[in-house]
């Protein structure tokens, strides 16, 4: 969520909240802006990844020492470490840029760190990930579900490839995983079908909603899912997902109100309520959201346009099928409001007393959009008591870290650098699989960071892809959809992430929100690398300078950094 907040779809949504992050440009810096509990937690891109990071170097620095270890197992273990340390370094590579490459670990306190230079970086997971490829195993070959997969490896190459300019690798690797890997695509109902409150809002079993429900991400069936991060009650790392508090409407709210009578339209009543009615059950149909975030008006609309044509048949946007849920949807829902219990709630009416037409929804940010109920939809018998008003969320789904849908477009983005034609074949499908009725003829590198947006939303980490987008655009030398080329090394001060905000964030790019409690909606060309923290980073590294980024204080260009990472291990030294 807090990835999202630097996306051409989302933005923050709590409107009451003077912490609110919205005014980025102004207020993330190296000392600001890194967490409030219910608005970001950016300070764990830093802190948390370095950890990892250390986690993958324990296993690199001393599997050596494992006396009798078979080799075949030991290098097993080595390439899932690898890609625990790529895959964290690709990361901080496209949200920080140039940041301390850590090879090992240390043996006695070390303050005087240098950056490594991204493109260094990035050529050291080349080939870490080459190695791992080689030596991790398939997942039909292993027990456990969860653990570092071949098919994860493969993944994470075709990103290093990519971000290291060699597009015909990314392509190879890509068709290996796609055609030679026993992995495919979804293309019909299958798993657990969970209805969960069919009198008020009604699931028509589809293959959209059966791949994104808890229960079925890690079954046999699943074909398309190439790693997932289990997540269970009661086990050892057992998160409880917000994901309907977080990104779910504020429609329980005073800001809706009934035409007449200024009551609020839509209660969360309790089962054991006089008022409860289980046809309008909206809490546990929809789960009580809070809107920390909102989408914008490009992720709930605009998006979903393809030759000028809203895809009706798309089952990711699909208000029919029940995936996509709409205020609209919402009705009315107090008995005291008699004349209208039971109509479909309005934000705003024509007062036939005066014939003037009057707003019934006073916080349309927080309080009235639309959103995908599929990815957000999260079971939680914990908060389904009789006496429970508030079902907040917090099941404990399963997560998807790589799908092959994603393959075909990462294919799509290595074809479009290569000016491979066969590019539109990819992308449309993924269409074909969601039921699109619309289909491209070509597709330029703007139609796949949409068909990412259709496809992984709330699944891949949207800002730091379009950040590595940006890069690979830049290194390729092709154009977006305006004919624009990039510099790979003056991204801060123009890039195709901007180029998306611009065009696709109706927050950030016409600062809207100015007169809510003072603040704005702003982010700046700089923000596509996010600054060095000072705690954590900066204030340790006392004999030392990792080197501030452009746009934030403390930049300077004069800071060395090193340009290979051979450099970095030799310094560690």
């Amino acid at each position: 969520m807090s990835e999202y907040l630097f996306s051409d779809l989302s933005v923050a949504g709590k409107t009451d909240d003077a912490e609110a992050f919205c005014d980025i440009n102004e207020r993330f810096t190296p000392t600001n802006g890194w967490y409030n509990f219910d608005q970001n937690r950016l300070v764990i891109f830093w802190g948390e990844t370095y950890k990892g990071i250390k986690y993958a170097n324990s296993v690199i620095s001393f599997i050596d020492k494992v006396e009798g270890l078979d080799e075949s197992l030991r290098n097993e273990y080595l390439g899932r470490a690898y890609f625990h340390r790529a895959y964290r370094y690709l990361n901080l590579c496209f949200q920080f840029r140039d940041v301390p490459f850590v090879s090992k670990i240390i043996e006695s306190p070390k303050v005087n760190y240098k950056s490594t230079k991204r493109e260094a970086i990035i050529r050291k997971l080349v080939e870490d990930m080459e190695f791992a490829v080689q030596h991790v195993p398939e997942q039909k070959e292993m027990t456990y579900i969860g653990m570092i997969n071949k098919g994860a490896c493969r993944q994470l190459l075709i990103k290093c490839y990519l971000a290291n300019g060699d597009f015909q690798k990314a392509k190879d690797q890509a068709d290996i995983l796609i055609d030679q890997s026993g992995y495919a695509l979804m293309t019909g109902t299958f798993g657990n079908f969970s209805n969960p409150n069919p009198k008020t809002w009604n699931i028509t079993n589809n293959v959209i909603w059966n791949l994104h429900q808890g229960g079925n991400k890690t079954i046999a069936e699943n074909t398309e899912a190439i790693l997932v991060l289990p997540n269970r009650y009661g086990s050892d790392s057992g998160l409880r997902v917000r994901t309907m508090r977080n990104m779910g409407p504020r429609w329980n709210a005073d800001e809706i109100q009934t035409p007449t009578g200024n009551l609020r339209a839509v209660e969360n009543y309790a089962r054991n309520s006089a008022a409860y009615n289980d046809e309008l059950d909206f809490n546990r149909a929809f789960g009580r959201g809070q809107a920390v975030t909102r989408p914008t008006w490009f992720a709930e609309h605009s998006l979903w346009y393809l030759n000028g044509v809203n895809d009706e048949g798309d089952l990711r946007h699909s208000h029919t099928v029940g995936n996509w849920a709409r205020m609209e949807d919402f009705k009315y829902n107090q008995p005291a409001a008699t004349e209208y219990y039971g109509q479909n709630i309005r934000k705003s009416w024509v007062n036939p007393s005066t014939g003037q037409t009057e707003i019934l929804c006073s916080d349309t940010i927080r309080s009235w959009f639309n959103w995908p109920h599929y990815k957000v939809w999260s079971e939680s018998p914990e908060d389904d008591t009789p006496s429970a008003n508030q079902y907040n969320g917090g099941g404990y789904d399963d997560f998807y870290c790589y799908r092959l849908v994603e393959t075909y477009l990462l294919r799509a983005e290595a074809k479009y650098y290569l000016v491979d034609p066969t590019a539109v074949d990819d992308v449309n499908a993924v269409r074909r699989r969601a039921g699109c009725q619309q289909l491209y003829t070509t597709v330029d590198i703007d139609d796949i960071a949409d068909e990412r947006a259709r496809e992984l939303y709330m699944e891949e980490w949207r800002f730091t892809e379009l950040s590595r987008i940006s890069y690979c655009l830049a290194l390729s030398g092709k154009p977006d959809n305006e004919g624009k080329t990039y510099d790979k090394d003056r991204l801060h001060e123009d890039s195709f992430w901007f180029h998306r905000i611009t065009q696709y964030n109706n927050y950030y790019n016409k600062d809207i929100g100015a007169n809510i409690r003072g603040r704005k909606y702003t982010i700046g060309r700089h923000n596509i690398n996010w600054p060095i923290p000072y705690a954590g980073a900066a204030e340790a590294n006392v004999l030392g300078d990792i080197g501030q980024n452009p746009g934030y204080d403390g930049y300077d260009p004069g800071v060395q950094k090193w340009e290979t990472w051979q450099e970095a291990v030799a310094d560690e030294e």
